[in-house]
């Protein structure tokens, strides 16, 4: 059985840092490419950064680029969001997912698993 089990969530002052782990178990973790996704209350999940198996490619929406990095330790079987200067707007549930292989990255119906999500909450 697959398992994705995010951690790290909390309430942060704006212009914090948070870092949010995702541990997974149940699959051959290295052969995945790995992403973060975030929920906000009456808004659909949307793609915030993307790593490949290796770690060598790296992609982040617009809003977090320059802010947040995704990293990954595959002996782990672990997946890192670090994130910085964080604002009111990044306030969501955010969810660690896996995709075997394939393009579209950007779009969670081409993720194979997803984990239960963890609350961010940045204050003003």
């Amino acid at each position: 059985q697959v398992q994705l089990v995010e951690s790290g969530g909390g309430l942060v002052q704006a212009g914090g840092s948070l870092r949010l782990s995702c541990a997974g178990s149940g699959l051959t973790f290295s052969s995945y490419r790995m992403g973060w996704f975030r929920q906000a209350p009456g808004k659909e999940r949307e793609f915030v950064a993307t790593i490949t198996w290796s770690g060598g490619s790296i992609y982040y929406a617009d809003s977090v680029k320059g802010r947040f990095t995704i990293s990954r330790d595959n002996a782990k079987n672990t997946v890192f969001l670090q994130m910085n200067s964080l604002k009111p707007e990044d306030t969501a549930v955010y969810y660690c997912a896996a995709k075997f292989g394939g393009g579209g990255y950007v779009y969670t119906s081409t993720y194979d698993y997803w984990g239960q999500g963890t609350q961010v909450t940045v204050s003003s």
